[in-house]
């Protein structure tokens, strides 16, 4: 399953890529324009936009869709993984958060310039983005998320 998600779901996109999936956070304004990348990309489209929703190719299901009913973000993934069927996830923490792109472990030493002398000695995993070169590690802010995702989980 790949994702594109609508400015009116934002932060939906950090907690699908948290949770592995390839989801596009559509930054444009034009309506034709996210139905033309959904439909070539072939992904699933999250919005709040009911107009978008009166798209013929959405309407005959050539571009498959979900209105999203809540403002909460949590309610929102709650939504999605309930209305699809979700039960298992491609793969946690496998996706950088800022760009979209698959990350890649890396040897420690290779971390010692990009991450706080404090991550670095009391961390041994890294992973890196290859495009954006973000660096990630399993620190408190992973153990928030990890937790979150459970108490999701369970909601459904």
């Amino acid at each position: 399953m790949r994702f594109i998600v609508d400015t009116n779901v934002g932060k939906l996109t950090k907690w699908l890529r948290i949770l592995g999936y390839d989801t596009v956070f559509f930054k444009g304004k034009d309506d034709s324009e996210i139905i033309s990348q959904a439909l070539k990309e072939d992904r699933i489209l999250l919005t709040r936009d009911t107009h978008l929703m009166e798209w013929g190719l959405i309407r005959d299901g050539r571009i498959r869709t979900l209105l999203v009913r809540s403002d909460n973000p949590d309610m929102q993934v709650v939504q999605v993984l309930e209305e699809l069927g979700i039960k298992e996830f491609p793969g946690p923490f496998t996706v950088c958060l800022e760009c979209n792109s698959s990350l890649v472990e890396i040897d420690r030493a290779a971390a010692v310039n990009s991450v706080p002398p404090y991550v670095f000695r009391t961390q041994r995993d890294f992973k890196v983005c290859p495009k954006c070169q973000r660096t990630y590690w399993r620190g408190t802010h992973w153990e928030i998320m990890k937790k979150r995702i459970g108490d999701l989980v369970r909601d459904i």
